[in-house]
């Protein structure tokens, strides 16, 4: 390719890229506000008038392009090619749109919109008689694809996650765990505007019973102390380590037990039917702020939510 024809085809690539890249976003808008405003039968009819007037342009860009691209030889085949680059090139702008709609980073507006007309200029690339163009087309179109199919939903997946992790790290110094009880785990934990909550249940799910919740929460007094009220067979007492204890007495004998302890700048609670007093007190003794691993792990089983 001598160097004449190099930059005819620079040019005529070009004027491609800027054709399509200011007249598809116009269709676009075009068929929005058509389908907004009169429904379906007001887009379709908005369709039919703007994409003859938008392959005509194409065909327009292509005539500087007479000697380079035997398509554009004449108006009849410069017609045609302008619908084959008009449908594959809105081929690549719909998988761009769906790419988007995944939250994948395509940059700035200025950038998504200078980027609407490179499918069209890459379909263009294919009809033009060079191996060297058309190898630099198809390696624009496999970057496309891998960053698209590949890359960005990678990092968007990554973003998406570390916003989470963001979400339910905004109240850290209420994010404590305790080690679970001999035969249980964590089976739930909900993060909310203010509070942490952790249930314990059995390992074996649906073949053994026994529930232990945590509650950690703001301090709502600066000092544990019992409530001035309390229902019928509920006893409280505050030991003299600032440790409150609450038992209720329930129908058969059995007893929900409530120990609270201030630690740091927390008020945790611990209460089960299940667990006596020496195991909830064991459970306070290994209370440590919720690490990174750990809070992976919750999610990754999709044992952590918000609250409200």
């Amino acid at each position: 390719m001598t160097s004449g024809r190099r930059a005819l085809t620079v040019l005529h690539l070009f004027l491609v890229w800027a054709t399509m890249t200011a007249a598809v976003p116009v269709l676009g808008f075009g068929l929005l506000v058509s389908g907004w405003g009169g429904g379906a039968g007001a887009a379709l009819s908005a369709f039919a008038l703007g994409v003859p007037l938008v392959v005509g342009l194409l065909a327009m860009a292509g005539i500087p392009a007479r000697t380079v691209v035997p398509l554009c030889g004449s108006v009849s085949r410069r017609l045609g090619w302008a619908a084959l680059v008009f449908v594959l090139g809105t081929l690549g702008v719909l998988a761009g749109l769906a790419v988007y709609g995944g939250d994948v980073d395509l940059g700035s507006g200025g950038t998504r919109i200078a980027l609407t007309g490179a499918p069209y200029a890459v379909a263009a690339a294919f009809f033009v008689p060079s191996r060297w163009v058309r190898l630099g087309a198809g390696a624009v179109l496999a970057a496309g694809v891998v960053y698209g199919g590949f890359v960005g939903p990678a990092q968007a997946e990554q973003r998406r996650h570390a916003a989470e992790v963001a979400r339910y790290r905004e109240r850290s110094e209420l994010l404590y765990l305790a080690a679970a009880p001999p035969g249980m785990r964590v089976s739930r934990a909900v993060v909310g505007p203010a509070y942490f909550s952790v249930d314990y249940g059995p390992i074996r799910a649906g073949y053994e019973l026994g529930h232990v919740g945590l509650t950690a929460r703001p301090p709502l007094t600066p000092a544990l102390r019992c409530p001035e009220f309390l229902e019928d067979g509920v006893t409280c007492t505050v030991d003299v380590h600032g440790e409150m204890r609450m038992i209720r007495s329930l129908p058969g004998g059995a007893r929900d037990v409530t120990l609270v302890r201030r630690h740091r700048d927390a008020e945790v609670a611990v209460s089960s039917q299940y667990l006596d007093e020496p195991g909830l007190r064991r459970l306070l003794n290994t209370l440590h702020p919720l690490s990174d691993t750990e809070l992976e792990k919750l999610m990754r089983e999709k044992a952590i939510d918000q609250g409200y």
